[in-house]
């Protein structure tokens, strides 16, 4: 995720979930009895995160580096947006209280 020159939001979200749950369900097809349970539920979970909304994985990014960083406060407050541009210098402000905002409206799944 990158931020700008601050005139456009400028945030990426990649995803690759799609080949890990093309190449589960192969696990899956070629899997024994004993194997069947655990790999349907990597699928399932698999699954659910490719259905994620792009705002809930901009969301889980922020959460993961405000905690990273040690801020356990609010996170759309004006010291979390401080401290996601210290921890991801290349955000510009725009961006920052983009991400923040999402990060509030999507809580982390604990």
């Amino acid at each position: 995720m990158f931020g700008n020159n601050g005139t456009e939001l400028g945030v990426l979200v990649l995803r690759d979930t799609e080949a890990l749950v093309k190449t589960l369900r192969q696990a899956l097809a070629e899997a024994d009895e004993t194997e069947r349970p655990g790999l349907e539920r990597a699928v399932a979970l698999a699954e659910r995160t490719a259905a994620a909304h792009d705002d809930e994985l901009r969301a889980r990014w922020v959460h993961e580096r405000l905690a990273a960083a040690g801020y356990e406060g609010a996170p759309d407050s004006v010291r979390a947006i401080k401290v996601l541009r210290r921890a991801e210098p290349e955000l510009s402000l725009r961006a920052a209280v983009h991400l923040t905002k999402a990060a509030a409206a999507h809580p982390p799944v604990t």
